[in-house]
């Protein structure tokens, strides 16, 4: 069973349509990165995935049932979702945000419980905020205030987590943080990771799957060493690009043709 598919899917903003008939699945317990130029639909389609925009046409599985006829809650027991660019209001602390990650198990029957501060208090340990439970969200740094939010969608207890461009407007330290982390996630726990990522590199380094989306359509979906080349680059990015091997990592790493300064010039 994959952890998300979707079937015939098609989505439209009023008359201008994003995809049409678009059918991918995303394997569970890998980490996934969606990739391709900017405008080509990589959010829509997380957000249709996870049940945020009603599709024109076609359906979202989860877990091989649709996602359109399950109740709410039971969704979000499932699938946690990590937006691009949330905010939290003024003062808010680290520990009251992640609180919120246990909204689906509450109800005027079941309040406040011993399994929800367990969990509140793993994601923050998981993503090393314990110590800084009771700062305000708005004081901690770019990658802090991104480790408190992936905290809140931790405590959330799902085993499927999407996120929107978890490293936008981030420094390269804390992108490198961020990425550890899911990675850790993943590997780890066994978390089925959906990405966001514009970092053509990094993507490859982290992700074991890739899909590249060009044209309200997949273009290429794979292993990373399968879907990079200079080809795809080109097609999807209209980039000229050399792929060659990253010498840490082994995996691919595209190094770009432009107008800087060449070697010994």
């Amino acid at each position: 069973m994959h952890a998300l598919e979707t079937q015939g899917l098609s989505v439209r903003y009023g008359d201008t349509s994003i995809f049409a008939d678009m059918n991918l699945t995303i394997d569970k317990g890998k980490f996934t990165a969606l990739i391709g130029s900017n405008g080509c639909g990589k959010s829509t389609l997380l957000r249709t995935m996870a049940r945020l925009l009603k599709p024109y046409q076609g359906t979202v599985l989860l877990e091989g049932a649709s996602i359109a006829r399950l109740p709410t809650k039971a969704v979000a027991q499932r699938m946690a979702l990590l937006p691009q660019g949330p905010t939290a209001p003024e003062g808010l602390t680290v520990l009251q945000l992640v609180k919120q990650g246990r909204y689906p198990y509450q109800s005027w029957l079941q309040q406040w419980s011993k399994e929800d501060e367990r969990e509140v208090s793993r994601a923050l340990e998981t993503t090393g905020l314990a110590g800084l439970a009771n700062r305000a969200v708005d004081s901690l740094s770019g990658g802090q205030r991104q480790r408190a939010w992936i905290a809140m969608v931790l405590a959330q207890g799902t085993d499927i987590v999407l996120l929107d461009e978890p490293t936008t407007y981030l420094d390269v330290t804390h992108q490198i943080e961020v990425l550890d982390l899911l990675y850790r996630l993943n590997v780890e726990e066994g978390r089925t990771i959906v990405a966001v990522l514009h970092d053509l590199n990094l993507a490859c380094r982290y992700a074991h799957h890739l899909v590249a989306l060009r044209d309200q359509a997949v273009y290429v979906q794979g292993k990373p060493e399968d879907v990079v080349t200079s080809d795809m680059i080109q097609a999807v990015f209209n980039l000229q690009a050399d792929v060659i091997e990253d010498p840490l990592y082994g995996t691919p790493l595209c190094v770009p043709h432009g107008k800087g300064r060449r070697l010994g010039a």
